[in-house]
């Protein structure tokens, strides 16, 4: 119930909902930014009367984020973008407190993850919100009025830009989506500081290991994989990293990391994490030349990242042994432990990033639904970067909300800047 009025949804315990709100209080102390845009959006509306489907992990950092797309005017229905990254009392007081319409449970099966996706898109949506992109892919098959009617998206991560782009490229994306996951107040912060922490925090909480001293192997070194670097080598690991790009394998080296193939990765690491955005990025002749007691993890969006079915397929027992570690035995005795069932562990076995950082990244989802409302008619099918006003923006107010202020050019300074005489 949200005041005298039934909200549907459907989340595990609405009796949950009171350690929800406290959970989503908490996060908004970190949120200054998000609450900044809360507060003008309360003002001006800008999203009265759009009907917004918001796929996205149901946390209390997108607590706050759905929060303020309301207080816009906005009509907003949420599901989860991953069967393992609800928090179910945040999920239980969306519904009851806040009136949002919220359609996930944690360890929901994939059945119910779709009939969740397909909730939450019977509001006939003019704005979509993706962690992903199922929502956008699912609109595509089902066609029709739901996609007809459709004005523009967000895409808040790597894995779903790269299936929006290779859909753009394929003429299939039938309207536009901004990348939220492609502004600096995103990738830089969310990606390398968000990512780098939340994933070191759900191993640790997954196994208790010390990781001083162990063999860490980060499989890509995009930002997320800066960041676990990073994390992981300011825990005293030693860190071996494995490309595919030459480019990021020389940034790698440069940082003072380790770098070889992932079959030689292999026989040595202690703990694999991926975070490619890509299928079988640990496959089956990676897993046969493990040793005893590998840890396998994954931190990419989907669990297609390490080839679980080939695993699955080697053990000839397997065994729970704690909470999201799961034990596979192989024939010759060696042992494999899986965290978090190959999905993404920082949310799988801890709590994702920081709300701080999610501060921006949510900052960006909510002004780019603005940014759609206002350009979105006039947009040509594409995947487009957040215009650089509202990045330059975000950081700006975080600045502020830090007590931080900066130099600003001089009149004379922009005169030389934006000129071409001047020379030695």
């Amino acid at each position: 119930m949200a005041g005298n009025t039934i909200v549907q949804g459907d989340v595990k315990d609405l009796s949950l909902a009171s350690k929800g709100r406290q959970r989503i209080e908490w996060a908004a102390l970190d949120m200054p930014v998000l609450r900044l845009i809360r507060e003008r959006f309360s003002k001006e509306q800008p999203l009265k009367g759009r009907r917004l489907a918001a796929c996205l992990h149901v946390t209390s950092e997108t607590a706050n984020l759905v929060i303020a797309l309301k207080a816009g005017g906005a009509e907003v229905s949420l599901c989860a973008s991953n069967p393992l990254s609800t928090q179910d009392e945040v999920a239980a007081s969306l519904v009851a407190d806040f009136g949002i319409p919220t359609y996930a449970i944690k360890g929901e099966d994939n059945d119910t993850y779709y009939r969740h996706i397909h909730a939450a898109l019977a509001n006939r949506p003019e704005i979509t919100m993706d962690d992903g992109a199922d929502v956008v892919a699912t609109i595509h098959k089902q066609g029709g009025e739901l996609l007809a009617g459709v004005m523009g998206g967000t895409e808040e991560t790597t894995t779903g830009v790269i299936r929006l782009r290779a859909m753009a490229a394929d003429g299939a994306l039938k309207y536009p989506i901004v990348a939220v996951n492609e502004a600096d107040t995103k990738h830089l912060f969310d990606n390398r500081y968000g990512t780098g922490q939340s994933t070191i925090d759900g191993i640790t909480r997954a196994t208790n290991i010390l990781w001083a001293g162990r063999r860490v192997v980060v499989v890509g070194y995009g930002w997320c994989g800066r960041g676990v670097a990073m994390r992981a080598r300011g825990m005293g690991s030693h860190v071996i990293v494995t490309e595919v790009d030459p480019t990021r394998a020389l940034e790698a080296v440069m940082d003072g990391h380790q770098v070889m193939p992932l079959m030689d990765a292999a026989k040595v690491g202690d703990v694999f994490v991926t975070v490619t955005g890509d299928m079988h990025a640990i496959d089956q002749r990676h897993l046969e030349v493990m040793h005893d007691g590998a840890i396998v993890a994954n931190s990419g969006h989907f669990n297609v990242e390490i080839n679980i079915p080939a695993l699955e397929k080697m053990a000839v027992q397997q065994n729970p042994l704690r909470e999201n570690v799961h034990e596979y035995v192989l024939a010759d005795g060696r042992r494999i432990y899986l965290l978090g069932e190959g999905r993404l562990i920082n949310l799988a076995a801890a709590e994702g990033h920081p709300a701080s950082v999610m501060d921006m990244s949510f900052a960006n989802q909510a002004l780019s639904a603005e940014y759609i409302v206002q350009n979105g008619p006039s947009l040509a099918p594409n995947v487009y970067v957040v215009p650089r006003e509202i990045d330059r923006e975000i950081a700006r107010l975080k600045l502020q909300s830090m007590g931080i202020t900066i130099d600003k050019l001089s009149a004379e300074q922009e005169h030389y800047l934006a000129s071409w005489e001047s020379g030695t």
